[in-house]
């Protein structure tokens, strides 16, 4: 595999989604991408462009980070256009994108947005209790891939901070309050906006109040487009039948606009419906799935839009799955389906970590800081896109497929960099042709 056409094919991947950029801020784009995807060792600006061999251009690297145009809704609504093209993108004829939050440590009280967080999942006794963090609420693509495990691609995220611990005012504007469940709706309508079919988004229990379904479901702003939620279902959550379609003879005042009461989820056994046995791929494997699914109101999204609850005994687990859906057209081993690959999210988030140095950010200031992160964020998808397109042209032959683990069936973004990395020589001397203005533009 020559190094000239694997370099054509991640530019031609990077350009594609590279909007909101002047012309040399894309090619400054690109050769940030580049190092991130090449780099071993800590993944900094002056790190990257060491693996680079482009040492000279650390200032204007540096520069374009802190002061260069970059506009990242563009960029993320480039990204979201970019997968909006793939083939097999719907997903039982919709959209689907998954979001939830994830804590960064830093060790510094002085970097700009750093609030501290009490860490209730801590195992080890030396870690300390409360850490610093940057809180980032991350919207991705899910894209199904058959007899496999669905791919999370990061498109857009945006940072939290506590109402408490906003950012003291300085030179830029003031950063206003906005709760996590805000941030989500903000970057769901967003992602809905730039597709071209029906969107479905998945989040957890956490997300799976009013103000995040109901503004996502029933936009009261002209023009926004609907978007349809999966969650799962809280201990407290209210659902009821539908109301009788009929009033009775005789019947006095105005018609019911809530049925009787269903049980509770913890006893979602004694819905009405019966019990349906079927085969979905569901964390890594085909599974027997049993479920059974009703068409109800829920008290978090109003009695004028009808969903559909399920619970579901998967194999391999002793507790049900109690979930809910607006989209009433999907069946419940679709929604089970769709529902567990949204822990493909947090395989990304550890690769985002482990493979692309997220928690090693340098900067100390709010422009770098973001655009590190959209930087990383564009960086994995980019490594997923090329996947899929070798995957398309090449087959399996490129990827490792070692012998002392013969249960690996699919690559991984470890696989994708590995190869990048082969031809570090070669995709040098390509980007260095470029920049210096003697290549061609997209390959």
């Amino acid at each position: 595999m020559k190094a000239n056409w694997l370099w054509s094919l991640w530019q031609a991947i990077l350009l594609s989604f590279a909007y909101g950029f002047t012309r040399r801020g894309r090619q400054r784009f690109v050769q940030w991408v580049t190092g991130l995807a090449l780099n071993v060792e800590e993944h900094t600006i002056t790190q990257s462009l060491v693996g680079l061999g482009r040492v000279g251009d650390w200032k204007a690297l540096e520069a374009f980070a802190e002061y260069g145009s970059w506009k990242p809704r563009c960029l993320a609504w480039g990204l979201t256009r970019r997968l909006d093209r793939l083939p097999g993108r719907a997903w039982h004829g919709y959209h689907v994108w998954a979001g939830d939050d994830t804590k960064v440590h830093r060790t510094s009280k002085d970097v700009w947005g750093v609030c501290t967080f009490h860490e209730y999942t801590a195992r080890c006794p030396n870690r300390a209790a409360t850490v610093r963090a940057h809180n980032w609420v991350i919207l991705g693509a899910l894209l199904p891939e058959a007899g496999r495990p669905a791919l999370f691609l990061p498109v857009a995220g945006r940072l939290y901070f506590r109402k408490t611990q906003l950012p003291e005012p300085g030179k830029g504007p003031p950063i206003p309050f906005r709760t996590k469940c805000a941030l989500l709706v903000e970057l769901g309508r967003q992602h809905a906006d730039a597709c071209s079919g029906k969107a479905l988004g998945v989040f957890d229990g956490g997300f799976a109040l009013r103000s995040v379904v109901r503004p996502l479901v029933r936009p009261s702003e002209p023009g926004m487009p609907r978007v349809d939620v999966l969650t799962r279902l809280r201990h407290d959550a209210r659902l009821h039948a539908l109301p009788p379609p009929m009033r009775r003879q005789g019947q006095r005042g105005a018609s019911r606009k809530w049925g009787r009461r269903l049980p509770p989820p913890r006893q979602a056994g004694r819905w009405p419906g019966v019990w349906q046995e079927g085969r979905a791929f569901v964390y890594g494997r085909v599974r027997v799935v049993r479920s059974k699914e009703v068409v109800c109101l829920w008290r978090v999204l109003g009695h004028d839009t009808p969903v559909k609850a399920v619970v579901a005994e998967v194999e391999g687990y002793r507790k049900r799955f109690t979930l809910v859906c607006s989209a009433t057209g999907l069946s419940g081993l679709a929604v089970v389906e769709i529902f567990c690959a949204r822990f493909r999210q947090e395989d990304a988030f550890r690769d985002l970590k482990q493979r692309l140095g997220w928690e090693q950010c340098r900067a100390w200031t709010r422009q770098p800081i973001e655009r590190t992160t959209q930087a990383l964020l564009a960086t994995m998808t980019a490594l997923r896109l090329l996947q899929l397109e070798l995957q398309e042209r090449v087959g399996d032959g490129w990827w490792l497929k070692p012998p002392w683990n013969p249960h690996k069936t699919r690559p991984s973004v470890l696989d994708v960099e590995r190869l990048l990395r082969q031809h570090r020589e070669g995709i040098q001397r390509c980007l260095a042709d470029w920049l210096d203005g003697e290549g061609e533009v997209g390959g």
